[in-house]
Formats: structure tokens, sequence, C-alpha cells
């Protein structure tokens, strides 16, 4: 989960009455900045990320994705897209996107055997991933998509994070990566950290996300 001394400042100054939702740091831009990670590049040709891992982004490795590996994702979408290519078609789209990207970037850079979840042991180990390296990737991942023209009806949120102290661990705070609806204006959460590397990430509205506690997230999107 949250790893960085510096934004947790932020986050315990913002509590309200012993939970809340935070934006996030003003915009993705912001998260990258806060958390030291280069912001993705990219094209419909090629791209370049700076993966996040061993918790709250201590670990970094720079992964680029080729052309054939964009061809993949598009092929992904254009898939799931269907014959009604609607904004929800486009959402299940990224979920097995994010999913084939995670399978490829653990296969690169050993995070492949990633567990689910938040392991306190995990800390410091370049095979595992919290929840700020998980939605600061996924944040990524969803910029390559844009940046390759595979977003039709959304683009790229804030990253933010609930939290809960009244509820002790089973509350704390929670980032997310996000996604926004271009023609309703609404907001879905884009979670890989309740799953093992390389599964479908759940893909839902923000309110109804990590709303009471992590016994409550909800399934992957199929």
């Amino acid at each position: 989960m949250a790893g960085r001394t510096r934004a947790a400042g932020v986050l315990i100054a913002a509590l309200w009455l012993g939970g809340c939702t935070h934006a996030g740091f003003g915009s993705a831009e912001g998260h990258f900045a806060t958390f030291s990670v280069p912001e993705p590049k990219g094209s419909a040709t090629s791209a370049t990320v700076h993966v996040c891992h061993a918790y709250g982004c201590r670990s970094q490795t720079r992964v680029r994705f080729t052309e054939t590996d964009l061809a993949e994702l598009g092929a992904i979408m254009k898939k799931w897209r269907g014959k009604t290519d609607t904004a929800e078609d486009e959402r299940r789209g990224v979920a097995y996107a994010v999913g084939w990207i995670e399978t490829r970037v653990g296969d690169a850079i050993g995070t492949k055997d990633d567990r689910p979840g938040m392991d306190f042991a995990a800390s410091g180990d370049p095979t595992q991933q919290d929840c700020v390296d998980e939605a600061t990737n996924t944040t990524s991942y969803l910029t390559v998509l844009a940046n390759a023209g595979l977003l039709k009806h959304h683009t790229v949120g804030t990253p933010f994070a609930k939290e809960n102290y009244l509820r002790g661990v089973a509350g704390w705070t929670h980032w997310t990566a996000v996604l926004e609806d271009k023609g309703t204006k609404k907001r879905f959460a884009v979670d890989s950290w309740i799953y093992g590397n390389g599964e479908n990430p759940a893909v839902v509205p923000t309110e109804e996300w990590y709303i009471a506690d992590l016994g409550s997230l909800p399934p992957a999107t199929r």
C-alpha cells in the first residue's frame, strides 16, 4: 500500500472523521513527480515507461513497448470493443490490456510472481508491488494506451486514494489508477493491486471502490 513518508503527511493531514477520499496530487503528472517516477512517453509505434516495484516506487525499471506490443494491445482493445463499441466495452478492453501488459512486464523485470494484496514482509522486495506501485504503473499503462490512440471513450485520470483509519489496517490508505468517461465525466477506479500479476484489474465507479474495507474490494473485470 502507500509507501512514501512524504506522501503520508499529505494523506494524514487530509483525514476527516476517520475516513476520506484524496483527489491525488492534482494531475497524473503531479503523481509521477511526487513519487519521482519519469512520465511515460509514447506514440502509435513505441512507448517507454518506468515500472515501480519494491513498494512505494522504491525501485524503478525502464520498459520499452515495441510496435509489435502496441499492435497486440490494439488487437485486444478491438476484440473487446466488439460491434457495439461502447464506453463499457472499452473499459472491459482496458482490463484485458492491463492484464496483458502486466504479464509482459512481469516476465521482463521479475515481478511475474507478484502476490495479490499487501504483504508487509515484502517491503523492499523487487519482485513485489504495493498499491502505490500498482496505481502508478497502471496509470503509465493507461497513458500508453491513450498515446497509441487506443482510448476512444476515456481519458487517463489522476490516481487517488481512499482510507478509513477507524477500521485499523483494513482501512489503511489504498491507491488506484483512474479512467474518466469522456461523455458522462464519470470516474472509474482501475485497480490491479487486488490480484496477482497478470490478472485483469477491477474497473469500477470510484464511489463503489474500497467503500468499507479490503474485504469489500470488487472482482476483476471480465
